[in-house]
């Protein structure tokens, strides 16, 4: 079925559901019921009533039985005063209507069978025949409007396919996404946990998860110098004027922490690197000799997500980013663009994903209209879109373009992930910005000896560590490569006596630079197996009377491949190979 024609099954089916709820719960007030990306939710004020999943097969049967009485959608334009007088009791729906009256726009209800909602339109026809297939998914709590200044809501999500087999597909899909959820990993393998003491989105990383980190970012820092970019480091607060001037503060400042007074100054914790990156570059005069200047950092960052809005670690307060400015003559930007994308081209292959189908390019545009959200030059935004264009083009990768996403100093390149659920996340950026050098009076002694100014590349070869950990750990379902994994081999001595052996072997190993341990509980190495298999550890080496007596090991992989025996020194050339190849 057609995108358009999906969209439009989904909102009809958050009718359906409407429907059924005003039956079942005839006081609940009903707020809003779009139809989203894999299905539809709807938020409704229960009262006291407190809805669960366990609800879910009760409104189910009352949606198929209210559905065999709709043969359609019947549309009706209302007035003002008889549109409040039928929500009267409602005050979700009124705060709709004196918007839609403010803006101008018509009030219409659309009617099947005896459910009336106020709607703009979009259904399917024949709702009798198409609304067969749904399926109510999970609840959870949504503020009105988003807001955490209005009342929570209970907003329940489902989905529906135009055919069983389609839903049952998709549902299996879920299934398979639950079990890979990056949350859930998390807590199994020991990665990464939050407390409430801590606070919201501020995620707590354990020896494993940091373990993780560590191996990324010297993976990164080691690729960027030898790429000839700089490594700096700037300290993670500022004065709010560093911002007031990059002009972030009045775009940004609801997603900012809130300023600190200290002695004369504002301070405020970042929420982005490149006005420190811009203060450092002016410290002192730069020569065309030097340019482009390429200024990195692993870079801790601090924004205000809503509560409602974090998720795990793809959504959190603070976070650990790649970040990098690439500071340059303008004739040079396409060619820094390219440089930029072939590192991002290298990092995605080292993780092991494939263009065109873990992830493609999004050309993210701005809009000459809304001078009020972008930077005002027609002429500049023409000359960037198409620099970053051309890029795109010549590269030959797969990528789209998206009016109204870009940032408001330029366009940008976002690199879309494909998660566990088919949803994509912006991962990496790249962005051409001919606005800071202007805002901070960038300049440059060029090879006439005038000053001229640069323009800049921001760039994330990695992303945020969070984000993309959570990608890995849900693209692998846990199971990490070898050079990622927190623990690279587990040693289960079958008995106690063989300890000093496992302790022998683990110190060889861990002076080679192989992530070990040994496991020496009083269990069955039948238990032992299945507990480092569901630790997900890539090797297990297992030590007994002949293995000792040998002064060899013998070798079995997660996934139960038995490799046989053979040496210690054998086993570590192996692993080094498989590290080296990022496999």
């Amino acid at each position: 079925m057609e995108s358009h024609n999906l969209d439009k099954l989904r909102h009809s089916c958050a009718h359906l559901f409407a429907a059924a709820i005003k039956t079942l719960y005839p006081e609940a007030k009903l707020a809003i019921g779009p139809s989203i990306s894999d299905g539809f939710y709807y938020d409704v004020d229960y009262g006291d009533i407190s809805l669960s999943e366990a609800d879910f097969p009760r409104i189910e049967q009352k949606m198929h039985e209210i559905v065999k009485k709709w043969t359609g959608f019947d549309k009706r334009e209302v007035s003002y005063e008889d549109a409040k007088a039928f929500y009267q009791n409602n005050p979700y729906k009124l705060e709709l209507i004196e918007e839609f009256n403010k803006n101008g726009e018509k009030i219409t209800f659309f009617k099947s069978g005896d459910f009336e909602d106020l709607c703009q339109g979009n259904h399917a026809e024949n709702p009798k025949e198409n609304l067969k297939h749904f399926k109510l998914l999970s609840v959870a709590g949504a503020y009105w409007r988003g807001s955490e200044k209005n009342k929570m809501l209970t907003r329940v999500y489902g989905t529906v396919f135009p055919s069983k087999l389609e839903l049952e597909d998709h549902l299996k899909r879920l299934e398979e996404a639950k079990k890979r959820d990056h949350r859930k990993l998390g807590r199994d393998l020991d990665l990464f946990a939050f407390s409430d003491l801590v606070g919201k989105g501020l995620p707590l990383w354990t020896s494993k998860g940091t373990t993780i980190k560590r191996v990324l970012e010297r993976f990164i820092v080691d690729e960027e110098l030898s790429r000839e970019y700089e490594h700096v480091s700037t300290p993670p607060i500022a004065k709010v004027d560093l911002y007031r001037t990059s002009g972030h503060y009045p775009y940004y400042k609801e997603t900012m922490y809130p300023p600190m007074k200290v002695d004369d100054e504002e301070l405020i914790l970042r929420p982005m690197t490149c006005p420190h990156h811009f203060a450092l570059f002016k410290t002192r005069p730069r020569s065309y000799h030097e340019m482009p200047v390429r200024f990195a950092e692993i870079s801790p960052q601090f924004r205000y997500e809503k509560s409602g809005e974090l998720t795990g670690l793809i959504r959190v307060r603070t976070f650990l980013l790649t970040d990098a400015h690439i500071i340059t003559p303008k004739e040079q930007a396409k060619k820094e663009i390219l440089g930029v994308l072939d590192l991002i081209d290298y990092v995605n292959k080292a993780l092991g994903l494939k263009a065109g189908v873990d992830y493609r390019y999004r050309l993210s545009l701005g809009d000459r209209k809304e001078d009020k959200k972008y930077y005002k030059d027609d002429a500049m935004w023409d000359y960037s879109e198409n620099i970053l264009r051309e890029v795109l083009k010549n590269q030959k990768v797969p990528y789209f373009e998206a009016e109204n996403e870009a940032a408001f100093y330029g366009p940008k390149i976002d690199v879309q992930m494909k998660n566990v659920n088919g949803k994509e996340d912006t991962a990496f950026t790249i962005q051409y910005d001919f606005v800071m050098p202007k805002r901070f009076e960038l300049r440059f002694i060029n090879k006439e000896g005038q000053e001229e100014e640069p323009v800049v590349i921001h760039r994330a070869s990695l992303g945020a560590f969070e984000r993309t950990i959570a990608f890995l750990i849900e693209h692998y379902g846990g199971s990490l490569p070898l050079w990622l994994s927190p623990v690279q081999v587990s040693i289960l001595p079958i008995s106690d006596k063989f300890q000093d052996y496992a302790g022998n072997i683990k110190s060889e190993m861990l002076k080679k630079g192989i992530r070990c341990e040994v496991n020496s509980q009083s269990k069955t190495l039948g238990a032992k197996i299945r507990e480092t298999t569901l630790q997900k550890i890539p090797y297990m080496v297992i030590i007994g009377e002949k293995e000792q007596k040998d002064n060899v090991i013998s070798v079995r992989t997660r996934e139960g491949k038995d490799l046989g025996q053979i040496t210690v020194a054998e086993f570590i050339n192996k692993l080094k190979s498989q590290i080296e190849n990022f496999s």
